[in-house]
């Protein structure tokens, strides 16, 4: 693995990146590369790198995953932001790194998102057409989940709640940074917080299980105002037009996984080739780490990944007179 520090000519700020190569890399070669894009909350050193991106690169992958902006070890000021405009920026900003790299194959890049970062590869595809294949690990719709849960279902309270804050900070208060989780499961069980989805979410950053000094899962409450106008899939109809493939698990929990993995396969008419793996046994954060179901996610994705990022035959010439007629040597 190679951690790289990304600021291309038009970025004002350093991507901390990590990269992940096939077993006998060789940088006279070209590999597909896939970009992992992490959860809301969460870093590169978490599932969408240490799960998925390891086993793409065991497969013959580059992988390369990264701290959003503002998070992290990547730059951007202030810290904690979540920004979905600059989140799916981010994504485009790695491409333009990987292009430049003599090792990667600019026509096989794919990406991979986890929860959030599943919503964010979706609507990055929309319009980075140097995608060519898309997978939407339990991806969420993160404006929708803010307009609902994550505003307690008042977007407009939420609003005012937020320019308020942002003023106060304007004139020198104190920022507000949101903590997202409780503190520990038992402290979860003792606040009554036992939703599937929030207990489980605990119980990955909370806990030695996921827990990581880049993975905060907090968030700057005054900045989040954009959030609430997003959504990850507008125009899929009409843009999303590369392969996708969306795996969810059918234990639902509250941050809507499911429902949102069901309506962005039902709206991705434009696909060439649209996928849907529903995993019976299994939750959102199962599909984080889970030995199970990750492995069974991994069984779809890699297969779908190598058909559309796929290595491109050697050309045939003419055969000399001189040239053995026997079986060729791959």
């Amino acid at each position: 693995m190679e951690s790289v520090k990304i600021r291309n000519a038009d970025m004002a700020w350093d991507i901390a990146a990590n990269i992940q190569f096939p077993p006998g890399f060789s940088e006279t070669l070209k590999y597909p590369a896939v970009v992992c894009v992490h959860p809301f909350g969460s870093c590169k050193e978490q599932t969408a790198g240490n799960v998925y991106g390891k086993a793409l690169a065991e497969h013959g992958f580059i992988a390369i995953a990264y701290d959003a902006s503002f998070q992290g070890e990547s730059g951007g000021q202030p810290r904690w932001i979540e920004d979905p405009n600059q989140r799916v920026e981010d994504v485009s900003r790695v491409i333009d790194y990987l292009v430049t790299l003599p090792y990667v194959d600019e026509q096989r890049i794919g990406v991979l998102g986890v929860c959030g970062g599943g919503g964010y590869a979706i609507n990055a595809t929309l319009t980075e057409k140097r995608i060519k294949a898309v997978v939407s690990i339990t991806g969420v719709n993160i404006g929708r989940l803010f307009r609902e849960g994550f505003s307690n279902y008042d977007p407009l309270g939420a609003l005012e709640a937020m320019g308020k804050q942002r003023t106060a900070e304007a004139r020198g208060g104190e920022l507000q940074v949101n903590e997202l989780l409780p503190p520990s499961p038992d402290a979860a069980k003792a606040s009554g917080m036992t939703e599937r989805d929030i207990f489980e979410a605990t119980d990955y950053y909370k806990t030695d299980r996921g827990q990581e000094p880049g993975g905060a899962a907090r968030m700057l409450f005054s900045h989040a105002q954009k959030t609430l106008a997003w959504d990850a899939f507008a125009f899929a109809e009409t843009l999303l037009t590369q392969p996708v493939m969306v795996v969810i698990g059918q234990k639902v929990g509250a941050f809507g996984a499911f429902r949102d993995g069901m309506e962005i396969y039902g709206r991705a008419t434009a696909s060439a080739d649209r996928r849907l793996i529903s995993l019976e046994d299994w939750s959102h954060y199962d599909l984080y780490d889970k030995t199970e179901p990750t492995g069974l996610a991994l069984q779809e994705l890699v297969p779908f990944f190598k058909k559309h990022l796929p290595e491109k035959a050697p050309a045939l010439g003419k055969r000399q007179p001189s040239e053995s007629t026997g079986p060729s040597r791959s």
